[in-house]
């Protein structure tokens, strides 16, 4: 099979994995009912989806190799309930269910031959597409972003700085800021615009790992600034 390109490393897709199932294990009985870092959801919330996800990108993988476009849910309403019934699962089958999609995640994006790789997949029926090229990005993207979310040990900072500059660039692309601004990372040689900012754009700094985090829509770290005072207003991820 002919190697295939990704927009990031595939090595850190299983390092990523690694690294989260070394916190998932150390959690104990009243750790999975805790509050995560997203709003309403506990940390076994997260964990579920993050195995529900890996199981969704799975069968989209598997669905394009057998040239069946397969969408990543059945609906929005579906992915909300079976994260809410999966999250109140015993925290082993939680574990197994995390530890089977990383597996047969990384298999479906091994098997995935070179020219299947140019299709396209919906998230729902009848929804937006998105590129196949673009799910193991999405994968270590959930992984990382969710691990940080899981309020313990592991933060953005720990993020390798490569990662953390493919978020940069893909939040900002998302954003329609109602003021145009530029985002100069303190320790890359990166700089992006969001929107048509000119030279006279607030300029936003800060660790790049930290501007990774704010641009997915999580509160920001004291060492994010912008040279007009208030940050740039951005929704959730």
């Amino acid at each position: 099979m002919a190697s295939v390109e990704h927009p990031i490393d595939l090595d850190h897709l299983g390092e990523a994995g690694q690294r989260l199932t070394r916190t998932v294990d150390g959690l104990q009985g009243h750790d999975w009912g805790a509050d995560s870092l997203l709003p309403g959801w506990t940390r076994a919330h997260v964990v579920a989806h993050l195995a529900l996800n890996g199981e969704a990108l799975g069968n989209v993988l598997h669905g394009a190799i057998d040239h069946a476009q397969v969408p990543m849910y059945a609906s929005q309403e579906s992915r909300d309930t079976d994260i809410e019934t999966l999250s109140q699962a015993e925290a082993p089958v939680l574990r197994e269910r995390l530890l089977g999609s990383l597996t047969t995640f990384a298999d479906a994006v091994g098997s995935v031959p070179a020219e299947v790789w140019g299709g396209r997949f919906e998230r729902t029926p009848g929804g937006p597409t998105f590129p196949l090229d673009a799910v193991p990005l999405m994968r270590v993207r959930e992984i990382e972003i969710h691990h940080a979310d899981l309020g313990l040990d592991y933060t953005a900072d720990d993020w390798p700085p490569a990662f953390a500059e493919v978020v940069v660039g893909s939040m900002v692309r998302r954003l329609e800021p109602t003021e145009a601004f530029r985002v100069t990372p303190l320790d890359s040689q990166r700089t992006w615009d969001v929107g048509p900012a000119g030279d006279d754009a607030p300029v936003v700094t800060g660790p790049v790992a930290h501007l990774a985090w704010w641009l997915t829509g999580r509160t920001p770290s004291e060492q994010v600034s912008s040279s007009r005072g208030d940050l740039p207003p951005i929704g959730a991820w």
